[in-house]
């Protein structure tokens, strides 16, 4: 009972717990008949929530840079106009404008030690499989987040039941002092209150590119800083389209692309809400660029589909795309570890031709193989990577699965235990000679461990001991719209509505008729 109450001080000297502290301050006769329950201590450093996306007009707050001053010796943000001036206004009030400032870091020890336990799950190789995990703990009462401060986790309160089968690990840990930004000013450095606003009155130079702003620099759950834009969606489609699909796609490619980035950034805007913003602009979100980069094309796009997205049951979808599916859709569940949906269906794609010569499912090796030796009648095969391949070897294997393969004797052996419909290897073993469990990659984690992989759509060939031949197809996880075979469609006739129901088959294109459009 001593140490439920000193943590209870610990946690309320000076946050205003006065309950706490007068339960701290009885005697213990006192308190004998009620029971002291264990605090339940945070998982992290709580950071507001952005706003909701909703009305007409709504705006993302996308991070330009995260990450930012996770120690004191790390490297300064610089930042610039474009032209004109930059104005930062810090929590306090205080105010300041130039055409570029430099703000360094500094450790501030905190007044009380503040005490944090978590029990994690993962890391997972995107947040799709991370999400997955979240809602089936959040299916117990748990309130399970996302977190991603270098990988995808799922963090929950120290002692919260655990779904089954899932592996998770414990950690505790007190933060004593935090990382602070400072403004270096000719009068010398001086310390900020986030979070600190910026406006720039002809954008901020950032990537080498032109951004518009509104700006904020603010803490996130891990005791670094972000640079987080806020942008119009319209805005931030001009910064998106060009860079996923490129700009010189025909019209009808162009316009999907639009719609469903528009749609992807809507049902995703909780990706990143333990940090305080929506989206990033890598490739974990949607890379997100100079919007100068949109041509009058892309403009034009984005006009014709202003506010139009694909929804099932007037929510946004999971409109996830990739560059090429090698001439088969692929499930969602081939990709992620997620719910099946009816619109992430695996299914030929290409015309009847083709679509007859590989009827589904196409589980067998000598199937996948029949595929990945035909191109005739396939949308989008002018792709560079529709068909590729790839050598692996035994040092390459170990050399990915770093720690996890010092236990396997040479030689190693690898094979697919399982596929799906689309013959997609869900299951890569990779097992040693002796008696070392095997490692075995499912889903996402194939291409995130076996980073030359361009896809999950390929098959083996033995090129003996400890090497072995890779013949695939597609490049990315095969799900949803494939980006070559919508410009192949495009240049075929078909219009965006055909495209976009082609690739989702039983969706709503349209603009929602509610005006929240987050999930």
């Amino acid at each position: 009972m001593i140490r439920f109450l000193t943590l209870t001080l610990l946690l309320c000297m000076g946050l205003g717990c006065k309950a706490r502290e007068d339960v701290a301050t009885q005697s213990p006769a006192a308190v004998e008949p009620a029971a002291v329950e264990p605090i339940q201590l945070p998982t992290h450093r709580s950071i507001a929530d952005p706003p909701p996306i909703e009305g007409p007009e709504p705006v993302l707050w996308v991070a330009l840079e995260d990450h930012l001053g996770a120690a004191a010796t790390a490297a300064p943000l610089n930042l610039r106009a474009f032209s004109g001036s930059l104005t930062l206004r810090d929590a306090t009030g205080e105010q300041r404008s130039g055409s570029d400032f430099a703000i360094t870091w500094r450790s501030v020890p905190l007044g009380t030690p503040f005490p944090l336990a978590r029990r994690i799950a993962g890391p997972y190789a995107s947040f799709e499989s991370a999400d997955r995990v979240a809602s089936r703990w959040r299916a117990l009462g748990v309130e399970a987040e996302v977190a991603h401060p270098g990988e995808w986790e799922v963090w929950a309160p120290e002692g919260a039941p655990v779904p089954e089968g899932l592996a998770v690990r414990d950690w505790q840990g007190t933060l004593t002092s935090t990382v602070e930004p400072v403004l270096q000013t000719p009068e010398g450095g001086r310390t900020l209150q986030g979070p600190v606003s910026i406006e720039a009155s002809d954008g901020l130079f950032w990537a080498g590119g032109r951004f518009q702003g509104p700006f904020r620099l603010q803490r996130d759950a891990y005791g670094s800083w972000s640079l987080v834009e806020q942008v119009p969606v319209e805005r931030y489609l001009e910064g998106v389209v060009p860079h996923e699909i490129g700009a010189g796609s025909p019209m009808a490619a162009l316009q999907a692309q639009t719609v469903l980035a528009r749609t992807w950034a809507l049902a995703n805007s909780h990706r990143f809400s333990i940090d305080g913003y929506h989206l990033c602009s890598d490739t974990q979100c949607q890379v997100y660029s100079d919007p100068r980069h949109a041509g009058g094309a892309v403009r034009e796009a984005i006009a014709a589909t202003q506010g139009k997205l694909l929804s099932l049951n007037n929510q946004p979808i999971s409109a996830v795309y990739h560059a090429t599916n090698g001439g088969i859709m692929a499930a969602g569940p081939e990709a992620w570890a997620m719910q099946p949906t009816t619109y992430l269906r695996p299914k030929p794609d290409g015309d009847e031709g083709w679509s007859s010569r590989h009827p589904l499912p196409l589980q067998q090796r000598q199937a996948v193989l029949a595929l990945l030796a035909d191109r005739s009648g396939a949308y989008g095969q002018q792709h560079p990577r529709f068909r590729w391949t790839r050598t692996l070897s035994g040092q390459s294997l170990r050399q990915a699965l770093g720690a996890a393969a010092e236990p396997l004797a040479s030689p190693l052996q690898l094979q697919v235990l399982e596929r799906g419909a689309s013959g997609r290897v869900l299951a890569l073993q990779i097992a040693g000679s002796g008696d070392a469990s095997p490692v075995t990659l499912r889903l996402d984690a194939i291409r995130r461990t076996l980073r030359t992989l361009p896809s999950t759509l390929f098959v083996l060939e033995p090129q003996g001991a400890e090497r072995w031949l890779v013949l695939g197809g597609g490049f990315g996880h095969g799900a949803g719209l494939s980006q070559a075979g919508a410009i192949d469609l495009a240049w075929r006739g078909w219009p965006v509505e055909r495209i976009l129901r082609h690739y989702y088959p039983g969706t709503v294109y349209g603009p929602l008729s509610t005006v929240v459009q987050s999930p």
